[in-house]
């Protein structure tokens, strides 16, 4: 598995614009990009499915394991990798809140359907 670049999770995690977009079973074109919550961990960039593994962009990940994000004013080959380490998913927890204390949003994002549908995100290895 690759990991990014210092300069890029840096940056990607500094905001709060990232993108997500699977591909399709075709391999060739993605969805429609969608903005999403993401954090960092460890520089290790992680995304969860506001409605959980029901999520369109989950499911899509969960099959293709590709794709293509936005983040940082820059497009990114990627892959997905569902993540099911309780201790982990404990640490992307303290990151969400930290990262989005005081939103009204952020009590959902750390219950057990998007916890579940954590996924990390990963440049893509040719």
């Amino acid at each position: 598995m690759a990991t990014w670049p210092t300069d890029t999770i840096e940056k990607i995690a500094a905001t709060d614009d990232l993108h997500i977009a699977p591909y399709h079973p075709d391999g060739k074109t993605t969805g429609t990009l969608t903005w999403i919550w993401s954090v960092v961990v460890d520089d290790r960039l992680f995304v969860r499915a506001w409605s959980g593994t029901r999520g369109k962009w989950y499911r899509s990940a969960l099959e293709q394991r590709a794709g293509k994000i936005t983040a940082a004013g820059q497009e990114h080959e990627v892959e997905f990798t569902p993540i099911d380490d309780p201790q982990l998913n404990d640490r992307i927890d303290a990151a969400y809140q930290l990262k989005y204390a005081g939103s009204p949003y952020l009590p959902p994002m750390v219950a057990k359907g998007p916890r579940a549908a954590t996924m990390e995100v990963t440049p893509h290895t040719v």
